[in-house]
C-alpha cells in the first residue's frame, strides 16, 4: 500500500513503534487515539478517510468516467484532496451530469460537502494511484546537486569571515559602550535611523548589520539597559568584558553557537509584518517556532556532503528545501516562516558567520553543528595576530594583517576603516580626531598612542592634523544650567558664592554679574529666600513680572470619578450583570444537558480511528432531539465532522447527549 521498498516501510513501522505511535492490538497494528484524526486534517478534509465502496467497486466506477473527469481526479488528488466548484450541483445523476465535477460527483468518486468544497475520499485516492498511497516512491530522498570545492579553500575562506564577525561585533559593542542607541517604546526593538547608522559604521548591508546585532543579543553580549537620563538603551552587558579576554576562536565559538541555538529570524527585519509593519531589529516577535529545527536540518545536510563537494551554486537551495520537505512533510507554514525563507537565510547566514563557504561547511562548522568543540580546529586556520600599524604620508594607517583586539578598537576611535582585507586601511581626518578628543584623549595621548602603534615615524601631516583640531576644540563649552542669576550688584553676587549654605546650590559664576546654578528653579527660588534675599523671576524678554500664583490643579487620573458619577456607575454596572446572569440562567435552562466531555470524546475518537460508525443522540437548534448514525471523520474547534449518508454534516458537541456503537 505504501510506495516504498518493504525494508524502508519496516524500518519505518519500527520508528513509529520506538516513538509509541502505533501498538500491537489483537487486529495487528493501530495507531494511537488521536493520530489518525491528526494525520487526517481538518474535519471534512480527505486523508484516508473510511468510502462506501470497496476498492473493485471504486476501480469499476473509474473505468466508466471519461478521460477530462479523469484528469479532474487526478488534479484533486495532486492538490492535497480537496478543490472547490461552487457551480457543481451536489446531488447529481449520471444521466443529468454537466462537465467532469458532476460526471465525478455522481459516480461517488467525489463528495460535495455542501459549502462549494469537493472532497476526494481516501479511497479513491488510492485506487486512482494503483493502490499506492503516494504517486511516487517515498523512500528515496530527493538528492543535493553538488559541485567540486577543495576543502581547505573552504576553511580559508570561511576562517576570514569568522574573524570578521568577531571583529565586526567587538567594533559594534565598543561603539554602543559610549553611545547606546535608544530603545524603540516599550523597549520593542531597535530603530531604522540606529540599524542604518550601524551599517554605515561597519560599513556592511544592513541585513548583516540586523544579524550582528541579533547574534550580539542571543549570546548575551547586548542587552537592554538604562543610558544616563534613565531611557532604555541597548548596550553592551557585564559578559562583553570577559569575551573580551578570551582568544578569538573561543570568542567565535560563543557567538556561533548562540546563534544556532536561537529562534529568532534576523532575515525578516526591513520586511513587512502581517499587519503591514516593519519588523526591526530585537524586536520581542522576531522569533519562529521552526527556525532552530530547519537551521540544524539545513546544516546537517550540508555536513553529510563528502569531502571535496559542496552544495551546487543556484540548484542547491531549493534541492534542500525539497529534501527538507521529505523530511518533514507536515511542517506547517506560516507567513513569516516559510521553509524557502529558512533555508535562504540559513544559508546566508552560516556564511555571513563563518560556518562555512561557497555551499560548504568548514571542518570546525562540522565540529560544531555535530556538538564538538571547534575552537581547536578554528584556532589553526586563524593568523596570528600583529600589534603595529604603518602610518603612512596620505593620513592613512594600513594593518599589516589581523590586529589585536586593544589595538584595534582603540584605532578604530581615533580613525575611520576606509577598506577591509589583508591590509586593513584605516584614515584620519579632522573628524575622527575629533571623536577621539569628544572619548576624553587629549592631544598629548593621541601623540603617544600613534608612535607606538606605529612601525614607521609619525608622518608630519598626521602631527598637524592632531595639533589643529587640538587648538580648535573646545573653543565653544556647552554645559548644563537649570537656572541663572543677575544683578547689577556684583558685590552680592560675590556674598552670596561665598555663604556656606550656598555650596548645594550648584552656583558657578560666569560673569561679574550672571550666576548659574544646578538647582531648578521653582526649588532655587525658596532656598535663595532663606538665606536672607529677595529674588524676583526674570521674564525671557528680560522683564520682571510680578503675579498672583495660579491656582494649581492636579491631573485626574483614568477612571477615577467624584463621589456621585462613582455610585452612578456602580448602580448601573449591577444593573447590567443581574441581566446578564438572568439571560445567562433562561438559556441554560432551555439548553440540552451535554453529556460527559471525556467519555464522548473517547468514544468518538475510538470510531474514528477504527473507521466505524456510531449512534448519536443529539438536539438541534429548536430543541428538537432525536438519533443518527454517523461516520465520525473528525474532532476540531468543538464540532464533529461526520458522514451521514453521502453527505459530510457538522455536529456541536455540546449538543450531542450520548454516543454508542452501533447495535449488530
Amino acid at each position: 500500500m505504501v510506495n516504498a521498498e518493504e525494508a524502508a516501510a519496516t524500518r519505518a513501522l519500527s520508528h513509529l513503534e520506538d516513538t509509541c505511535l502505533v501498538w500491537h492490538s489483537l487486529d495487528g497494528l493501530r495507531a494511537v487515539t488521536g493520530v489518525a484524526a491528526l494525520l487526517r486534517g481538518s474535519p471534512g478534509t480527505s486523508g484516508l478517510q473510511p468510502f462506501a465502496a470497496d476498492q473493485e467497486e471504486v476501480v469499476r466506477r473509474l473505468a466508466a468516467v471519461s478521460a477530462e473527469a479523469r484528469a479532474m481526479l487526478e488534479a484533486v488528488d495532486a492538490a492535497g484532496g480537496q478543490a472547490s466548484s461552487s457551480r457543481a450541483r451536489p446531488r447529481v445523476s449520471v444521466a443529468e451530469a454537466a462537465g467532469p465535477a458532476e460526471e465525478l460527483i455522481a459516480h461517488g468518486l467525489l463528495v460535495s460537502s455542501g459549502d462549494g468544497m469537493l472532497t476526494l475520499p481516501g479511497e479513491v485516492g488510492l485506487a486512482l494511484r494503483g493502490g499506492r498511497t503516494t504517486p511516487a516512491p517515498v523512500d528515496v530522498p530527493p538528492p543535493l546537486p553538488t559541485s567540486s570545492r577543495a576543502s581547505s579553500l573552504v576553511d580559508r575562506a570561511a576562517a576570514g569571515a569568522a574573524f570578521e564577525l568577531v571583529r565586526n561585533l567587538e567594533l559594534l559593542l565598543d561603539a554602543w559602550s559610549a553611545t547606546p542607541p535608544r530603545s524603540l517604546r516599550g523597549g520593542t526593538g531597535l530603530t531604522v535611523r540606529d540599524l542604518k547608522a550601524t551599517a554605515e559604521r561597519l560599513h556592511v548591508a544592513e541585513p548583516t548589520a540586523a544579524l550582528l546585532i541579533e547574534v550580539a543579543w542571543a549570546s548575551g553580549l547586548l542587552a537592554l539597559g538604562t543610558d544616563e537620563e534613565g531611557d532604555p538603551s541597548w548596550m553592551p552587558t557585564e559578559l562583553f568584558d570577559q569575551w573580551l579576554q578570551q582568544p578569538l576562536a573561543a570568542r567565535w565559538s560563543h557567538v556561533a553557537g548562540a546563534w544556532l541555538a536561537s529562534p529568532r529570524l534576523p532575515g525578516l527585519v526591513g520586511q513587512r509584518d502581517p499587519a503591514g509593519k516593519t519588523w526591526n531589529a530585537l524586536a520581542p516577535d522576531l522569533a519562529g517556532a521552526s527556525a532552530v529545527e530547519t537551521r540544524r536540518l539545513t546544516l546537517g545536510l550540508l555536513s553529510d556532503l563528502p569531502d571535496g563537494e559542496v552544495l551546487a551554486a543556484g540548484t542547491g537551495p531549493a534541492a534542500v528545501v525539497a529534501r527538507l520537505a521529505w523530511e518533514r512533510p507536515r511542517r506547517p507554514r506560516t507567513r513569516t516562516e516559510s521553509r524557502e525563507s529558512l533555508v535562504a537565510w540559513t544559508l546566508t547566514e552560516a556564511e555571513t558567520l563563518g560556518l562555512g563557504a561557497f555551499g560548504g561547511l568548514a571542518a570546525y562548522g562540522r565540529a560544531l553543528v555535530a556538538g564538538e568543540d571547534p575552537v581547536p580546529t578554528l584556532a589553526g586556520l586563524l593568523p596570528e595576530p600583529v600589534d603595529h600599524v604603518l602610518l603612512q604620508g596620505d593620513l592613512t594607517a594600513v594593518a599589516p594583517g589581523p590586529l589585536e583586539p586593544a589595538l584595534a578598537r582603540m584605532l578604530t576611535v581615533v580613525a575611520t576603516v576606509e577598506s577591509h582585507g589583508g591590509a586593513t586601511v584605516h584614515r584620519f581626518t579632522k573628524e575622527s580626531v575629533r571623536r577621539a578628543m569628544d572619548r576624553g584623549w587629549t592631544a598629548t595621548e593621541i601623540h603617544a598612542f600613534l608612535a607606538a602603534a606605529s612601525r614607521t615615524p609619525v608622518p608630519q601631516a598626521l602631527s598637524y592634523l592632531v595639533d589643529d583640531t587640538a587648538r580648535t576644540f573646545g573653543t565653544v563649552r556647552v554645559g548644563f544650567a537649570a537656572a541663572y542669576l543677575r544683578s547689577d550688584d556684583e558685590a552680592a553676587l560675590v556674598e552670596l558664592l561665598a555663604h556656606p549654605a550656598a555650596e548645594s546650590l550648584g552656583l558657578r559664576r560666569l560673569a561679574p554679574t550672571v550666576v548659574v546654578s544646578t538647582v531648578a528653579l521653582d526649588s532655587l527660588l525658596p532656598r535663595l529666600r532663606e538665606l536672607g534675599l529677595a529674588p524676583v523671576v526674570e521674564a525671557p524678554d528680560g522683564s520682571v513680572h510680578v503675579a498672583r500664583p495660579d491656582a494649581r490643579r492636579a491631573k485626574a487620573r483614568a477612571g477615577q470619578r467624584s463621589a456621585g458619577a462613582e455610585e452612578a456607575h456602580l448602580v448601573t454596572r449591577a444593573t447590567a450583570v443581574a441581566t446578564r446572569v438572568k439571560a445567562g440562567d433562561e438559556t441554560a435552562a432551555s439548553r440540552p444537558v451535554p453529556p460527559e466531555p471525556a467519555s464522548t470524546l473517547a468514544v468518538l475518537h475510538e470510531a474514528i480511528d477504527a473507521g466505524e460508525r456510531v449512534v448519536i443522540s443529539y438536539v438541534d437548534g429548536r430543541g428538537v432531539g432525536g438519533e443518527t448514525t454517523v461516520e465520525p471523520l473528525g474532532v476540531e474547534g468543538g464540532s464533529l465532522a461526520a458522514r451521514v449518508g453521502d453527505d459530510v454534516r457538522s455536529f456541536a458537541l455540546s449538543r450531542i447527549r450520548s454516543v454508542r456503537p452501533v447495535g449488530p
